[in-house]
Order: C-alpha cells, then structure tokens, then sequence
C-alpha cells in the first residue's frame, strides 16, 4: 500500500540550542504587549524567567502564572479576560514552560478571538470554527508533547471531567526556542513521563499497519531509538548535555505532524489516557505507560506486524514468527517504561485512587458517543473497558 495523499504543513519557526532564547529579540514584534504565561513558577527559580525578561528588552509585557499540568478552561478563561481589557489588537501570548503551559497557551490565543459561542464549545467541536487567534511564541522548558510547534492543544474542563484535544491551524505558534539547558532543574518524573509521551506520540503513528512508507518507518524508528538510548542516559545524568539535546528535538520531531504524513494513526492510546487523568488525576506521560501495553496486548493480532518491526529495529529483537516477535517487542516497551525510566505501567503500583466506580459511567458515555478508535476504527466502548481494567 502506498502513502496516501497529503498536505504537509508547519509554520513554526524553531530554534534549537544552548542560549538560544536571547533569539525571541531578533524576532518577536517590538509594538505588542507580551503576556509571559508559565505554571507553578520555577522558571523564575532557574534562570529562565530572567533570560525571558532580558530578551524581551524595552517591550512591555505582563504576567499570568498558574497554568496547571492538563491545564484547566477556567484558570485560562481568566488569562482570556486579561487579553481582552488590554485590547486583542495589542496581545502577544508567550509560553515559558512546558507542554501543558503550550496547549494552554494556545487555547487563550483561540478563545479570546472566538466569537461563534462559548469558549467551551471548541472543545466539543475540534476547534472548527475558530478563524483567528492571537500571536503566539513558546519558549520550552520540558520537552514531551510537541506542541511548541504542532497544531495541537489538549485542555481539560474539570467541571465534566472531561479532558479534550482540538486540533486547527490557527494553533500554530509562530516561533519555538527549544534550549536544552532549560531542562537541568527538571523533576526527574517529569523527565520520565516527557519520554514516555514521545514515544509513545510515535507508536501511535508507526504501530498500525504495514505500509511501503518507508521514509516514514525510518524516521520513526530511528527516534524511537532516539528515545530509548538517550532516556537511559539522562536518568543516570541530568547533566548530560548529549542526552538532553537529542530528547529535546526527538520529543519535537515525534509530533510536528511530519512522521504521520500519509500513513494511518491509532491515537486511542492517548484517548483512554486522558479520560485516566480526567477521573484519577494522573500525569498524562504516566496515563501511557499504563495504557499502551495493554491495548498492544488486546489487538495484537492487528499490529503484529508493525510491532515485531518496532522490535527489530529498535530493541533487536528477532523471533521465528512474527506474532512472538510482537509479544516480545511489548514485554521491551514495557520494561523501558518500567526497568529503565521508572515509569509503572499498572493502576495497583500507584498511590492514586483505586476505586473503579468510574468506569461505568465513563463506558456509558462512550456507548452514547458510539466512539470508534484506532487505525481500523473497531476499539468501541467495549474494548475501551477491557483495556482499562487490565490496566490495574
């Protein structure tokens, strides 16, 4: 089967490297009010905020912190009311953080300029009607979504603990500094979860079906051997610049939407995962790890192919049948999340809650949406519940 059709698009200018955020004075406007948006504050603890602050010069800019990890609609609406008492002619959004304080970003550019309803309704619709945002640049700290130069924004409306992706061009930040040494104050879990998330961004555009893509396959690959070489690496040595670099721009090039042109995606991986951090309040890198192996272990027979290919190429694994090399390759993923990171891939190994009396509801809404994901379209409502509870 050949590659499909498609239409490759990315704005995003990216720069990468050591002391490379002093570059936002060469390129952001100098008439616009930037409102530096981050999360919990560290970036003022090492150093970022400083250099943010120093690059900006003579431009006026404002603040608005508190943007949590699965940021929130509401703690973003109040950015949204900030924008427009400044005026949105005027507004420029800059993200200093991670992938949360990105997707968050980019959902005050659309929203503050959203005018077919509420805000909200973007979230159940994909974003479909949205003609216009604000400006937008990010400035990295944590490498893992790809959403410093990718046209996705994943938000989390608490109220219905509910947890949405939309996706629109409009989303696109115009300028990404990806800086390694943003990552060395780093909590280690958020190392670990960043790593799971890439990789897994791949598989859930690799580990579908056999294809003569073959410079698709290639480049997944190679970062998924990426990934596995130098997350060993940084977990013994934050320090290591090498590591770091190579996480940071493997991180980027598995959701830039390039490695996925014109091949099928799954993505009910990520799916099931978001409704795992909407109820058990979980980070979404470690939401992957409990997921994936089990729907890989559910629909084996649909990806076998794929999956002894992935372990070949990646882990070196080489049976005499394609199905044990399959179960092989997801026994490898497994203990890379496990044995290597330190990422637990069951519900029972955590300290979140262990009560089930989520699911049913969660099963029943999913009945109702008649939902039909994965690169074939047959995980239902059914094999969402499965997976779910082999996840404990």
């Amino acid at each position: 089967m050949p590659i499909a059709n498609f239409n490759f698009y990315n704005p995003t200018r990216v720069i990468f490297g050591t002391n490379t955020i002093c570059e936002l004075d060469k390129y952001l406007p100098k008439d616009k009010i930037f409102i530096l948006c981050y999360g919990a504050g560290s970036i003022k603890k090492n150093g970022v905020y400083g250099q943010v602050v120093k690059a900006l010069g003579s431009r006026k800019h404002e603040e608005f912190g508190g943007i949590e990890p699965n940021p929130d609609y509401d703690t973003l609406m109040k950015c949204v009311d900030k924008c427009k008492q400044i005026g949105l002619d005027k507004v420029y959004i800059l993200s200093v953080g991670g992938g949360s304080t990105a997707d968050g970003c980019k959902f005050i550019c659309a929203a503050a300029c959203y005018t077919d309803g509420e805000p909200y309704e973007m979230l159940f619709n994909n974003a479909i009607n949205v003609k216009k945002a604000l400006p937008l640049a990010v400035v990295l700290t944590l490498p893992a979504t790809g959403s410093e130069s990718n046209k996705n924004s994943v938000i989390s409306y608490r109220k219905m603990n509910r947890k949405q992706m939309i996706t629109n061009e409009y989303l696109f930040p115009e300028i990404a500094i990806l800086d390694p040494n943003t990552m060395i104050s780093l909590p280690l879990s958020q190392i670990q979860n960043g790593v799971v998330d890439a990789f897994v961004h791949i598989c859930e555009q690799y580990v579908t079906v056999l294809q003569d893509a073959d410079c698709q396959d290639r480049y997944c690959e190679g970062i998924l051997m990426t990934l596995v070489k130098n997350g060993a690496k940084i977990i013994k040595d934050k320090n290591d610049y090498v590591a770091r670099s190579n996480i940071m721009w493997a991180a980027n090039q598995a959701l830039n939407t390039l490695v996925g042109q014109g091949v099928p995606q799954d993505w009910a991986t990520h799916y099931i995962g978001h409704e795992l951090t909407a109820n058990l309040d979980l980070d979404h890198g470690q939401t992957l790890a409990l997921v994936q192996p089990r729907l890989f272990e559910l629909k084996i027979e649909n990806k076998k192919d794929k999956l002894a290919l992935l372990g070949e190429k990646v882990f070196g694994i080489k049976e005499s049948s394609v199905l044990e090399s399959a179960k092989k390759t997801i026994i490898a993923i497994e203990n890379f999340y496990n044995n290597v990171l330190g990422v637990k891939t069951r519900i029972s190994q955590l300290s979140c809650s262990q009560d089930k009396s989520w699911i049913e509801p969660l099963i029943e809404r999913l009945k109702k949406d008649n939902i039909k994901w994965g690169e074939h379209g047959d995980i239902t409502y059914v094999e969402v519940k499965e997976i779910i509870n082999r996840c404990y």
